[in-house]
């Protein structure tokens, strides 16, 4: 059903609401390049809130957010860890392009998580897919995810990274399940 409402979406109001292979789309920051401190957007008020402070030693290694106007599993929109050369304050928004899909268990429960560059920043704007990135940097993401709730007594188990379009189908997925949930509304 998401599929066909996903193609009567982008039939009826243009695919440049979505992203696209080598287009960008705005998404949200939750948390900057850096950061102990986990930020998560208050539906109710709409303004960021303090979630927790990592228990462990580690920072977020890129800037951390949402993809506007999708919906998980969670009822959460889409996160996203948006490479760049610096931090972004929280409730920032940015121009991206999506690299990968991170799949990813968080206490038994899908936690997806999209890989994608800062359309501006001339360091990263140049990557198109996630085979491009060099295999330390692939580590590093990976080895934050499995370790940023260590101390907390969490599991969290990270799969193997996927190509940037698998990374689009789920956008796209994502966003035809947001409008039939609003569509409900």
């Amino acid at each position: 059903m998401l599929s066909s409402m996903r193609e009567f979406f982008l039939r009826s109001h243009g695919e440049l609401l979505l992203p696209i292979p080598g287009m960008t789309w705005r998404l949200v920051v939750e948390i900057g390049k850096g950061s102990k401190v986990k930020y998560e957007l208050d539906k109710a008020s709409g303004l960021i809130k303090v979630d927790r402070v990592l228990y462990s030693s580690v920072v977020y290694p890129h800037n951390y957010g949402f993809i506007p106007r999708t919906i998980c599993e969670d009822s959460d929109p889409m996160d996203v860890l948006i490479l760049m050369q610096e931090p972004v304050l929280p409730g920032s928004f940015l121009r991206a392009r999506a690299i990968g899909l991170m799949p990813m268990i968080d206490q038994g429960e899908k936690d997806d998580k999209i890989i994608a560059v800062c359309a501006d920043d001339p360091e990263f704007r140049h990557f198109t897919d996630i085979k491009q990135l060099a295999p330390h940097r692939l580590a590093e993401i990976r080895r934050f995810f499995e370790d940023y709730k260590k101390n907390e007594n969490k599991k969290v188990d990270v799969e193997d990274f996927l190509p940037a379009e698998n990374a689009i189908d789920a956008i796209k997925d994502l966003y035809a399940a947001y409008i039939v949930e609003s569509l409900r509304q």
